[in-house]
């Protein structure tokens, strides 16, 4: 596999800092933990001897706990797929105008959801509130933009669970529910700062409900590029900024002191995914694609193509390209296995029956996919 430009994939010195959380030789092979926090990085600093143990056991404790969470959530998400679609339920109608968002308070313990937190919009703790807030931004996002009712698309409850553990470094979707760890202070910061971060998660529900694209192989890497490119438009639809305005960039919020000290502005930047200044640093081309890829990793290709489209169409990402994504994911029947290329066919399609009117939408798709190999 060539490596992708500006991708730094080998150790060039023991001594140099930057080298140190540089990636491995080797692109990260997909472990199926789906995380905001690829393992690749988890590992890298768990073995960083530039941190104290006491800076690297929060990386070590997260990465033991995570492969169990991940069987929990492929469960979770069988189940509520089988029950959608064998036990009777009351008319799509009866499901609420609006999801309700609740928050509980796990108090730095590992029992989930935790205690509630009444009234979270108004909470004294400052997690509390942005968790709220924040999700019921991303639900008014999907309503709004794309007419979605929750992330099941009938009023589901979105509920989040904060102070998970102590340091914990990460944040997911569990296949039902939310839940923020604090980060160490160091290398990450509170997850619930990175509005990207909670939309990038809630729209793995989204994905749990509509496409239910599995996380491996060429299928992971798209179930990841759709909550990275939602998460950004999330983050640029709450700040009203067109597509030359963004800064296109995921986690930069939780990027902690000792991240940015090293150079690192954020895990990915989707208009430069091998960019040195990406935590987690990724291919911008289909050839460098393998099986077995983590899909943080292979997520940067169909982010890229994303990227591309949107500033070829101009204006605001969630109008058009937005609106082609979001049907290619939601407008099919269920596409476990999805390919990268038929993804790509997909779009183009949309693109061209969405905008008839427009055959400039349709050449900047076409073009954005042509650009990436696909």
């Amino acid at each position: 596999m060539k490596n992708a430009p500006g991708f730094a994939c080998g150790r060039v010195s023991s001594g140099s800092r930057r080298d140190r959380l540089a990636p491995r030789a080797r692109p990260p092979r997909c472990d199926c933990r789906c995380f905001i926090i690829p393992t690749d990085v988890l590992e890298r600093m768990a073995k960083d001897k530039k941190l104290t143990p006491e800076e690297r056991k929060p990386f070590v404790d997260t990465m033991k706990v995570e492969k169990e969470w991940r069987k929990a959530r492929v469960a979770l998400s069988k189940l509520s797929h089988l029950v959608r679609t064998v036990l009777p339920a009351a008319p799509a109608a009866a499901a609420p105008a609006a999801p309700a968002v609740t928050v509980f308070d796990c108090a730095h313990g590992t029992t989930l959801p935790g205690s509630p937190v009444p009234n979270p919009g108004t909470a004294p703790d400052a997690v509390a509130k942005r968790a709220f807030t924040e999700t019921q931004a991303v639900a008014d996002f999907y309503q709004t933009c794309f007419g979605r009712n929750s992330v099941d698309d009938a009023g589901m409850t979105l509920m989040s669970s904060i102070h998970y553990s102590i340091n914990y470094n990460n944040a997911f979707w569990n296949g039902t529910q939310m839940t923020y760890g604090d980060g160490d202070g160091n290398i990450f910061i509170d997850f619930t700062k990175g509005n990207d971060v909670i939309a990038h998660e809630l729209t793995h529900g989204v994905t749990q409900y509509s496409a239910r694209l599995s996380y491996t192989n060429q299928a992971g890497g798209l179930n990841e590029s759709v909550s990275d490119v939602f998460g950004s438009m999330f983050r640029q639809w709450q700040a009203d900024q067109d597509v030359t305005g963004a800064d296109w960039l995921i986690g930069s919020d939780i990027m902690g002191p000792g991240a940015t000290a090293r150079g690192f502005t954020c895990l990915r930047d989707l208009s430069n995914p091998a960019a040195k200044h990406c935590l987690a640093p990724q291919p911008t081309k289909f050839s460098q694609y393998r099986d077995g890829l983590d899909p943080h990793f292979s997520s940067g290709i169909p982010n890229f193509a994303f990227y591309k489209a949107a500033m070829a169409i101009g204006g605001k990402s969630w109008e058009k390209a937005g609106k082609i994504w979001y049907q290619a994911l939601t407008g099919f029947p269920p596409s476990p296995n999805m390919r990268m290329s038929a993804f790509a066919k997909r779009t183009r399609s949309l693109a061209a029956s969405m905008f008839p009117t427009e055959p400039a939408v349709r050449t900047a798709v076409d073009k954005a996919w042509t650009a990436v190999g696909l």
